[in-house]
């Protein structure tokens, strides 16, 4: 059998070549706005990438489980532990739950442990549970260190050697700055804190992780991810330089801390997000001369969005949960936390737990995301993205840096100031809807009702303490200003109603009555569309007729010119509000002579324009 190529009759097709077809189709468009995707980390994708990209990327001859383990640690399979956090603080009630959990799937469980004061309650807290065959993860308490000596008592109680068991503590003294706008214990306190922890599980929970790098703390605050990226790895190495400084062996601080990520819904670049950490942290790592390989291999938990999150259409958070968590198997994370549904307007129940188990257990079971490694590899697309965040996050890792320190940048405003930076761009995003959040500012479930299902509803809070340390950086989920109007209009006495005054051209009167319906809907207007109205006269009829507060002319720009002044002298004074569907720029004045009070158009803010309804009408 010859040995002839598949392909060898094609001639390649130099990157010159493809560029003049695209050109040539965009027919004068603009090359960069059409077809670049501009980040809001800064940098630009191309529409696509090619062989050549990928020159001078040095880990691409690297195999899974080899430095720099951009490819990840694992060789032969991509198992991920299927985390499940219980924030329950009552030892029964948290039992009850982690023990459905294992037996439904999860093997591995966040717990709390601010309930747990004594050996009874860590053996109510785990009863049933065989602590050696699952990761126990502390989640939250009081004094880690005594819950850990806690832990160790019960496991020897139990006839299991703390050595062979495994999980982490979420002890994390940066994130606590952030939210309280103070360290715990003072900053050498809590450092302190942190090197008893790491001496303890090195000595007594060899294979316990006590040390916690919180990434979703910047993403939960609207951070992108670069920024999320470089300031976590920048914060992991404070740990490691300050608690060497202090008399721990570099290697024992290094294997003591885990990445908990946050996954957003940029699908690919999240894929890519996590890979960038393993390499960067390999690079940070070999600055120490480490004396085995063992701190090369950061532990990485994913944890998908709250910031994603909405209470409107709240099954489409399961679409987006799931797409997150796709993203985080496919780049080999370590453990992945799901976080129900639901969990923005409620606290989360058995059917929340069980779809957010279930959405890895699918990816297990039924796509086999757990059979193959480092499935992305070779992607020209996600391996030059992998190379533009490591650049850009090692950008803000040198920042920190230059800074003095995590520590100082923190306590200087430089992490807040750029966080908040980039969260008032994505809020601007929202508002004028170009990025959309299914349900919420675009596409709304007209006939759906939040407020009498909403059991807890965490809002934005602004607020700094007084005397603090720490700026505090406050999370929250980018929905919340339209949910505000929205639930503003389910508790009002009388619920706005938005009549579409319809006419002449049927493909520009429909466009624009659908843009005028999901605008004013995700306020929770009430919407009357119409078929089309014969005359100007006949429509303002049918509006009065209808009582509503708002009338919409949808119509092309063209009729404007016809439809607008009868329909004006109509309505004028009748009704609360007219309102034109476009932005016919020639005869903007016009028509706000005849009597138009608003336009609306794909770049009006809507956030903004929304609430000035809701004042007036509300």
């Amino acid at each position: 059998m010859e040995d002839n190529k598949l392909f060898a009759e094609f001639p390649p097709i130099p990157t010159e070549k493809w560029e003049e077809a695209i050109i040539k189709d965009l027919k004068g468009a603009d090359y960069d706005k059409k077809l670049v995707w501009h980040t809001i980390e800064g940098f630009n994708v191309k529409p696509y990438y090619r062989a050549e990209d990928l020159e001078g990327l040095e880990y691409l001859d690297t195999n899974p489980a080899q430095m720099p383990y951009t490819r990840g640690k694992q060789k032969d399979g991509n198992v991920w532990e299927v985390r499940q956090d219980i924030f329950e603080s009552d030892p029964v009630e948290a039992n009850r739950i982690a023990l459905d959990a294992v037996r439904r799937g999860a093997t591995s469980l966040g717990v709390c442990a601010n309930g747990v004061s004594s050996i009874g309650d860590m053996t109510t807290l785990f009863n049933g549970i065989y602590i050696s065959a699952i990761s126990i993860n502390f989640i939250q308490s009081n004094d880690y260190l005594a819950t850990l000596k806690t832990f160790v008592e019960y496991a020897r109680q139990q006839g299991v050697d703390p050595k062979e068991l495994h999980g982490s503590c979420e002890f994390d003294l940066f994130r606590y700055a952030l939210n309280h706008g103070k360290f715990h214990r003072g900053e050498e306190g809590d450092l302190q804190a942190a090197k008893a922890l790491v001496e303890y599980c090195h000595n007594e929970l060899p294979g316990f992780r006590p040390l916690t790098v919180h990434g979703t703390t910047l993403h939960n605050a609207g951070a992108n991810i670069v920024q999320e990226l470089g300031f976590s790895l920048a914060a992991a190495n404070e740990l490691v330089a300050r608690l060497s400084d202090m008399g721990c062996k570099m290697e024992h601080v290094a294997s003591a801390i885990s990445l908990n990520m946050g996954i957003g819904g940029t699908y690919f670049m999240e894929i890519a997000k996590i890979r960038a950490a393993r390499l960067l942290w390999s690079k940070i790592v070999e600055q120490y001369k480490p004396e085995c390989d063992c701190p090369y291999k950061i532990f990485i938990t994913a944890t998908t969005s709250r910031w994603n999150q909405s209470i409107f259409d709240p099954y489409v958070n399961m679409l987006r949960s799931t797409t997150e968590t796709m993203s985080a198997a496919i780049a080999g994370a370590d453990a992945i936390s799901v976080l129900p549904f639901d969990g923005a307007f409620k606290e989360a129940d058995d059917f929340g737990y069980r779809i957010a188990r279930n959405q890895q257990l699918l990816l297990k079971e039924e796509s086999y995301m757990d059979k193959i490694v480092d499935p992305a590899a070779g992607s020209y697309y996600i391996e030059n993205l992998t190379n533009q965040i490591a650049q850009g996050a090692w950008e803000h890792f040198l920042k920190v840096e230059q800074a003095g320190g995590y520590c100082k940048a923190i306590r200087n405003g430089l992490v807040q100031d750029e966080v908040e930076a980039t969260a008032r761009k994505r809020d601007l995003d929202i508002a004028t809807r170009r990025t959309t959040i299914l349900g919420t500012n675009q596409y709304p479930n007209l006939l759906e009702k939040m407020s009498e299902k909403i059991k807890c509803t965490p809002t934005r809070c602004d607020n700094q303490p007084e005397n603090q340390e720490v700026r505090i950086l406050h999370e929250y989920r980018g929905a919340e200003p339209f949910e505000m109007l929205r639930l503003q209009t389910e508790h009002a006495a009388h619920r706005p109603k938005v009549f579409l005054l319809t006419y002449g051209n049927l493909t520009m009167r429909k466009a624009r009555a659908g843009f005028a319906t999901n605008f004013f809907g995700v306020a929770g207007y009430e919407i009357v569309d119409n078929p089309g109205f014969a005359t100007p006269e006949e429509g303002a009829k049918a509006a009065l007729e209808s009582g509503a507060d708002i009338v919409v002319l949808c119509s092309s720009d063209d009729e404007y010119a016809e439809l607008t002044e009868p329909v004006c002298k109509a309505l004028k004074g009748k009704v609360k509000c007219l309102v034109l569907a476009g932005y016919p720029k020639e005869m903007v004045d016009t028509y706000r002579s005849y009597g138009i009070d608003e336009f609306i158009h794909v770049k009006t803010n809507a956030l903004e324009t929304l609430t000035q309804f809701n004042k007036q009408l509300l």
